[in-house]
């Protein structure tokens, strides 16, 4: 596959899309106001760093390593951030018991805009 990153970042936009419509239609009836807002901040983080994920792996002053490094640390934080907000919010998971996950996941999302000014800097 010449760019997996891309193929990754199409299928999460995809995805957003899909679980954005869910939210919205399907999930707007069962689910109070707060866990809808935390549902669609978990939405909006996906496809804000889908997103960032199509500049990355196109910007033509970006090695193949950075690409992957800063495609992985993003792609890290929309499963730990976005996911667990799912996880709570659909499947109804109590927060209690996966509380360090979606700050982890904020965690790798700060470290892959880091990474990617470094990167940026470094370049110049």
């Amino acid at each position: 596959m010449k760019n997996k990153n891309l193929v990754i970042t199409s299928i999460l936009g995809a995805i957003a899309i899909v679980l954005g419509a869910f939210g919205a239609h399907a999930l707007k009836e069962k689910l109070g106001v707060d866990a809808l807002k935390s549902f669609e901040t978990g939405v909006r983080y996906q496809m804000y760093h889908v997103i960032v994920l199509l500049f990355v792996n196109t910007y033509a002053g970006f090695k193949s390593k950075t690409k992957n490094v800063i495609s992985m640390l993003f792609i890290s934080g929309i499963v730990l951030f976005s996911g667990s907000i799912y996880a709570i919010t659909i499947l109804d998971i109590n927060p209690k018991s996966i509380w360090f996950i979606t700050p982890l996941g904020g965690v790798f999302f700060i470290i892959g805009w880091i990474k990617m000014t470094i990167s940026f800097l470094k370049s110049s």
